[in-house]
């Protein structure tokens, strides 16, 4: 049953901000400023970046995003595990912020406008962007419709909020003597997508028996609280390895580096300390604050390197 909260109008402006899920928008920014940080350091000359090419990277990241939360909302709510048990931040149509029908068409709205976005693109990195743009849309319906309960959401993420993003962004902004695959950007993608599966660890952490009586079978689900705990603590440093193995163990770098694992350890141990229920949406913040950090200080990191 659903709760409409009296202070909210259905279907209102302040209803669909919610539901877009603002917050998450990070997440989508930091890989294609990964892209974009590792297309200045090997082209070097800001006159030679296609500023266009990165304005539409940004912009289908975002729409893709928000695309993916309608996604979720919709469909959470419709298999019944946004119910009233659920431990994380209230969802729209659960809620009753917003109705079923209307989102359903935001979602067909939303996809409509990713393809929109995502076209353009095909100017910049030719006709395989169709293919890249195709396998976005269909994943951000799978990883919520069946994926995400298989198991393999976090390699979604990793695949998702990493690996295309920085290494699509790098391809379209260089000029076409510098559109050739390279080592580099596959790897920084790889250290964004481990570090960003740090907030679906967290969620799915948090609503981990949610999830089990709902029969959602997410990594956290099938390996258990301490073993999740673990894989938190040591998939950053992994990522940070990477990302010092392709740079450089310079002073800077490992100072850069340091600087986000501090704050890692830091929410680790909250997350640990807390253990389970509401508090750890705090924990969630601070996770995606630490992703955000990841981003700036890892481009810096980039850019400086040469």
């Amino acid at each position: 049953m659903t709760v409409v909260d009296i202070n909210m109008r259905v279907n209102s402006v302040k209803a669909w901000f919610l539901a877009a899920r603002p917050k998450t928008l990070t997440g989508a920014a930091v890989p294609v400023m990964l892209g974009a940080a590792y297309a200045w350091y090997v082209v070097q000359d800001m006159s030679s970046i296609e500023w266009g090419a990165l304005a539409l990277c940004f912009l289908f990241a975002f729409v893709m995003q928000i695309d993916a939360n309608f996604i979720n909302d919709y469909y959470d709510c419709k298999k019944g595990r946004d119910n009233e048990e659920r431990l994380g931040p209230l969802r729209a149509c659960q809620q009753g912020w917003v109705t079923m029908p209307a989102m359903r068409l935001a979602i067909v709205l939303t996809t409509l406008l990713a393809c929109a976005v995502g076209l353009p693109l095909i100017y910049y990195g030719g006709v395989e962007m169709i293919a890249v743009g195709v396998a976005c849309i269909v994943f951000c319906f799978l990883y919520t419709t069946c994926l995400a309960s298989l198991g393999l959401g976090d390699v979604l993420v990793v695949v998702f909020f990493g690996l295309i993003p920085c290494c699509l962004t790098y391809y379209v902004i260089v000029p076409e003597a510098w559109q050739r695959l390279e080592m580099m950007p596959w790897m920084l993608g790889l250290a964004n997508g481990l570090m960003t599966d740090t907030l679906l660890l967290v969620n799915n952490y948090r609503d981990i028996d949610n999830d089990r009586n709902a029969g959602k079978k997410t990594l956290v689900v099938l390996i258990g609280k301490e073993r999740t705990e673990w894989l938190f603590l040591f998939i950053v440093p992994v990522a940070l390895c990477i990302v010092l193995l392709e740079f450089g163990w310079t002073n800077m770098n490992i100072i850069l580096c340091f600087g986000v694992y501090f704050f890692h350890i830091s929410t680790w141990n909250e997350m640990r300390r807390i253990g389970q229920g509401r508090a750890l949406n705090g924990t969630l913040g601070k996770t995606a604050r630490n992703i955000l950090f990841f981003g700036i200080l890892i481009s810096l990191l980039v850019i400086l390197s040469k």
